[in-house]
């Protein structure tokens, strides 16, 4: 895999792989670790994570700032994965969360989040910078021993930057399986067993005592003695046991998170030295250009960026429906699927997985087209892949529709029998997650190539930096699905994400020939 590729490619996949690892544990959990902790309501805390998520975009700008300002990338890539190891830190310390320590501990949770949002974002950017320059340093050496080897060092490039990707989700697919595990080992050893729908009838009960409903007490009756052996006499205490024991084990499962960090450190410190350092930008000369030359220029740079502005748009709505794989896709796989088959966070590894095996044969499809001359421009493909995602959320719209689900809100007070008999089997996760990510392998590494193809060459920087704004846009916004998934029957939450991706193709698509002539 790694022939005739720079030497330092291995080093950057381990130490980014190592750190995807240790990220993706905590991703794949917090949505439902904030739930189940503090009592908070799917809307309250997806709009934590959506915060979260939209700092890491925004604070890569920062990180690539202030390494391109201090010229030190590996000084401020080591500096992150610091920072990030002590807000894990902070989060493996498994404190019971009540009512006297909330207004802090709550508190403390986002600032841990806080720490591993900037550690991530003087890290990301600048190992992808290093590998960028690796390329470089290696179509260099290569230009010197003639065009044939200059030609096949360029051609590396695209599969070096799939390689370092297959790297990350190979972190990524293994890691939602680490907090589940732990969670439900450490409940067995305290005799429990889980339960995706009883912390928060834990909280309520806490909260609401004998004032509570008598059928959500019923239900969080039946659940009782589906964890353990019969239900107690005094059920504050066993609330209290509960929530403690099976937030514990989540906790224990951020010590994983803080050990990824450190190897990916150990890592990075030891091959440090091979790798290179991202060349300063030589300083631009003095160009005399006449009248007609600059209003050409400017002309050319406005319907560049009018483009890239076209397509970011675009980018928004599809990062808005695809990182609700983070929040009410993840609500849904804890509400309305089979968890005693598999637990709703370890779905978070169906996506990384389709990446690995989805990759190789999407790449073959598009070199066999360009083969016979039927090349697929890269806006075409951004406009088919916003159809895909749109295909995701029309299936389980149809799906939830047949199965008349009611809102989450409402499905939730169901008798804990019906409930049961209503979830869906395992296999509707796979469907929906094969058209994500494919939907995925369409838009996010080639609108990126879009972006260097369009950004003018004096803004490439700038031009980078509002992609990841547009990412982090969409993901702003992605407290919006929850709140829907919550308060309307859920096939019309997933159809409203299905006439957006459609709407977007559509606009996509007729902007293509446009977009094909800016982009030439």
């Amino acid at each position: 895999m790694f022939k005739n590729h720079p030497k330092g490619l291995l080093a950057a996949a381990l130490s980014n792989m190592g750190e995807r690892f240790g990220y993706y544990i905590m991703n794949a959990v917090l949505v439902l670790f904030l739930c189940s902790k503090f009592g908070l309501t799917d809307a309250t805390a997806t709009i934590i994570y959506s915060c979260f998520y939209a700092g890491i975009y925004i604070l890569s700008l920062v990180g690539g700032l202030i390494a391109d300002k201090k010229q030190n990338y590996k000084g401020t890539i080591m500096t992150g994965l610091v920072i990030m190891a002590l807000g894990y830190v902070v989060l493996s310390i498994p404190i019971l969360a009540t009512s006297g320590n909330v207004s802090w501990l709550l508190p403390l949770t986002c600032l841990a989040l806080f720490c591993i949002a900037f550690g991530n974002g003087l890290f990301k950017g600048n190992l992808q910078a290093i590998v960028g320059q690796m390329y470089d340093n290696f179509e260099m050496e290569a230009a010197k021993k003639g065009e044939d080897a200059l030609r096949i060092a360029k051609s590396k490039r695209d599969s070096g930057f799939q390689i370092f990707y297959v790297f990350i989700n190979v972190g990524g697919l293994i890691a939602p399986f680490v907090a589940p595990l732990l969670r439900e080992w450490w409940l067995g050893v305290h005799n429990l067993a889980y339960n995706a729908s009883l912390p928060a009838l834990c909280h309520q009960y806490m909260q609401e005592g004998a004032a509570m409903a008598p059928e959500a007490l019923q239900k969080m009756q039946d659940l009782i003695t589906l964890v353990t052996t019969q239900v107690p006499a005094d059920l504050t205490a066993f609330c209290q046991t509960y929530l403690n024991v099976f937030n514990t084990g989540i906790h224990y499962s951020f010590i994983a998170s803080v050990a990824a960090m450190l190897i990916s450190l150990i890592i990075f410190i030891t091959t440090k030295n091979s790798l290179p350092n991202p060349a300063k930008k030589a300083a631009v000369s003095s160009v005399d250009y006449t009248l007609e030359e600059k209003e050409a220029m400017a002309k050319e740079i406005k319907q560049r960026m009018y483009a890239l502005f076209a397509v970011l748009g675009i980018a928004v709505f599809f990062w808005f429906s695809f990182h609700q794989n983070g929040t009410s896709l993840s609500l849904f796989a804890r509400d309305f699927v089979n968890s005693s088959v598999v637990a709703p966070e370890i779905w978070q590894a169906i996506n990384p997985f389709f990446v690995i095996v989805l990759t190789p044969i999407i790449m073959m499809i598009f070199g066999a087209l360009n083969r016979k001359g039927k090349e697929i421009s890269t806006p075409r493909k951004i406009a088919i892949g916003m159809g895909i995602a749109g295909c995701a959320y029309l299936f389980l719209a149809i799906f939830s529709h047949i199965q008349g689900y009611p809102s989450a809100a409402d499905f939730k007070t169901l008798p804990a029998l019906e409930a049961e008999s209503m979830k869906a089997g395992v296999w509707i996760m796979f469907v929906l997650y094969f058209f994500l990510t494919v939907a995925e392998l369409f838009i996010s590494p080639l609108g990126l190539s879009f972006v260097s193809k369009v950004a003018p060459k004096n803004l490439l920087g700038l031009c980078q930096g509002l992609w990841l704004g547009a990412t982090a846009v969409g993901n702003g916004l992605l407290w919006i699905g929850p709140l829907m998934y919550n308060k309307m029957p859920i096939w019309q939450c997933w159809a409203v994400f299905f006439a957006i991706c459609f709407l977007s193709m559509g606009v996509m698509f007729g902007m293509v020939k446009w977009l094909e002539r800016v982009a030439k």
